[in-house]
């Protein structure tokens, strides 16, 4: 037939070409994987599930490869975030400095005698730049992402009496050391739900002998909450410490265990 002699023509001459082993493009799905399985020579099973062990191992040095690119844009993102603000504390003082830096990031300050000022989504208010004389008396940082380098903002505030680092990520024990700084001037302070927050960091906290309230509930890196909350009771004798129920984490004496009467004789 006519078909078959041009087909024997084109073909003439040419030795049949062996299939390369090209991974196709990863898409997010098993399609790919169904890619590579058609494309492999179905003579060499031992080729082919080379083949396909080479591909997995590929996608997942690249899974990696995201994983660690992503940490490090999230490392950088709160980088910038605890940036110092020096040209609007040069500018401005250390006041509206320091309340700027809690805008940013998504919490609330309260100057002296002033209502709460909050994040309004389109910027800095207007008003914030006419309080440069004012102190800032109250921040609620809450679930914000500061971290050691971004206290340096908060620092100055030396007439802060309210500071709430309730929920935030990157508060640490580190952080705790710095504190020392607002010591004149603290009366409340909130650590409760920090991740990073051991019995070391709030070892720290005996220097702020005129806080009045603490909170440190809710803090898994304390291994023992009872026992830490009656100790720093004893550290701070003149704070109300808000925590754990005092016995929990305690272990029971002896006398104290619970006793199964299941088990016990029945006197006669």
């Amino acid at each position: 037939m006519g078909w078959q002699r041009n087909w024997d023509l084109r073909c003439k001459g040419r030795e049949p070409k062996s299939l390369r082993l090209v991974a196709p493009v990863w898409n997010g799905g098993t399609s790919g994987i169904r890619g590579l399985s058609r494309a492999v020579d179905p003579e060499g099973s031992q080729r082919k599930g080379r083949a396909l062990l080479q591909f997995l191992a590929d996608r997942f040095y690249d899974v990696e490869a995201v994983r660690g690119y992503l940490l490090q844009k999230q490392v950088l993102k709160v980088l910038r975030k605890n940036r110092s603000f020096t040209y609007i504390k040069e500018r401005y003082g250390p006041y509206v400095a320091g309340a700027s830096f809690i805008l940013k990031q998504g919490g609330a300050v309260k100057f002296q005698d002033k209502e709460w000022m909050r994040p309004n989504g389109r910027g800095l208010s207007g008003e914030l730049w006419k309080l440069r004389e004012v102190p800032v008396e109250a921040v609620d940082a809450s679930g914000c992402a500061i971290n050691y380098q971004g206290l340096d903002n908060l620092l100055a505030l030396r007439e802060l009496q309210s500071l709430s680092l309730r929920c935030c990520p990157h508060v640490d024990d580190w952080c705790l050391g710095r504190l020392h700084q607002l010591a004149d001037s603290l009366r409340e302070l909130s650590l409760a739900g920090c991740p990073r927050i051991s019995e070391r960091g709030l070892a720290c906290l005996h220097h702020l002998q005129n806080l009045r309230r603490l909170d440190i509930s809710d803090l898994p890196a304390v291994s023992n909450p009872g026992l830490t909350q009656i100790l720093v009771e004893e550290m701070l004798p003149d704070c109300e410490v808000l925590g754990a129920d005092w016995a929990q984490g305690l272990k029971l004496g002896p006398e104290e265990q619970p006793r199964d009467t299941a088990s016990s004789p029945i006197p006669a």
